[in-house]
């Protein structure tokens, strides 16, 4: 008789099981899209469940903040001194996740494994250039995530066209290869040639108009990359606010290197610059097709102006 009675007590204090996951009531959605729905929602994956992870916890999370260009406008710069703040995580190197097709094609577990681990109190960012003149990027961006920040940062257009054209220039040369002289680029039959690349990547107004229709614009800080080179810290500072960031850069983390001609960072005692290839002399362009450059961007400039309700120092 105690032996039945201690049976049902047993039987009726023991805990109900219930099912970590909903009954399967509808057909289930195929392994991608649920997948890529289950990122969205999560936005990280927890380091305990990966090999090789580290274990105090952090995990690898979808970036909050995106440096979307422009390309030789200052972004590996902006990135190096925003990584000054320790509530920052950087990717290392340039995704290119929204921009090219395979790396899009497979889909935001592969992006989310490019981000660093980050402990839940820093900012996942990402920096990849040809963002913001890709015309299929910013609603990609959007579809992740319609709150996310971003960053541009911009050059006087005609100085941009002369730093992209040096880079291109120098990648050939380390290969040995020969490269035509910019005013090859610059003219055709006779005139400035407006099919040029370059030129097109610096038509900032035309591209940033392909963005405000996804974003409003107290969601991209356009950060001035002249004002940058010149006196870094107070551009920094905006960012900091941006970003809602505790201000924790300061003016000592920045020196003039006169070797370089640039500033380069103080770290806890550390000090390092960009490398040998950032801040390179731009080739001598006559004058007159210099002009014809300036008095080019002139008119879009100002539409640029006016989008955005700001002016900068450009010719």
């Amino acid at each position: 008789m105690t032996t039945l009675i201690l049976g049902a007590m047993l039987l009726i204090l023991r805990p109900q099981l219930v099912p970590s996951h909903p009954a399967a009531g509808s057909q289930a959605e195929g392994p991608s899209e649920a997948g890529q729905k289950e990122l969205l929602r999560k936005g990280s994956l927890q380091s305990d469940f990966q090999d090789g992870a580290p274990s105090n916890g952090s995990s690898q999370r979808l970036p909050q903040t995106i440096i979307i260009g422009v390309r030789k406008g200052g972004t590996r710069a902006l990135l190096e001194m925003l990584s000054l703040h320790p509530g920052i995580a950087a990717a290392e190197s340039e995704v290119h996740f929204f921009d090219w097709e395979d790396h899009y094609g497979n889909g935001l577990e592969w992006y989310l494994s490019q981000m660093p681990y980050s402990s839940p109190h820093q900012l996942t960012v990402e920096k990849t250039p040809a963002y913001f003149t890709s015309s299929k990027v910013p609603e990609r961006v959007y579809n992740m995530n319609p709150s996310i920040r971003l960053l541009l940062i911009l050059r006087d257009p005609s100085e941009r066209v002369l730093s992209d054209y040096t880079q291109v220039f120098y990648n050939h040369v380390q290969k040995h290869k020969p490269y035509p002289s910019i005013e090859e680029f610059l003219i055709k039959d006779g005139e400035l040639n407006v099919e040029y690349k370059a030129i097109n990547r610096s038509l900032y107004y035309f591209h940033m108009q392909n963005w405000l229709r996804y974003f409003p614009l107290d969601h991209i800080h356009i950060v001035d990359g002249d004002q940058l080179i010149r006196d870094p810290f107070p551009e920094i500072e905006k960012v900091e606010r941006f970003l809602k960031l505790a201000p924790q850069i300061n003016a000592s983390n920045f020196y003039f290197n006169k070797t370089k001609g640039f500033y380069c960072l103080r770290d806890s005692g550390r000090d390092r610059c960009l490398h040998e290839s950032k801040g390179r002399a731009h080739p001598q362009v006559d004058p007159k097709l210099l002009n014809k450059l300036h008095e080019y961007f002139h008119e879009p400039n100002k539409k640029f102006f006016e989008l955005v309700g700001r002016t900068f120092d450009w010719h």
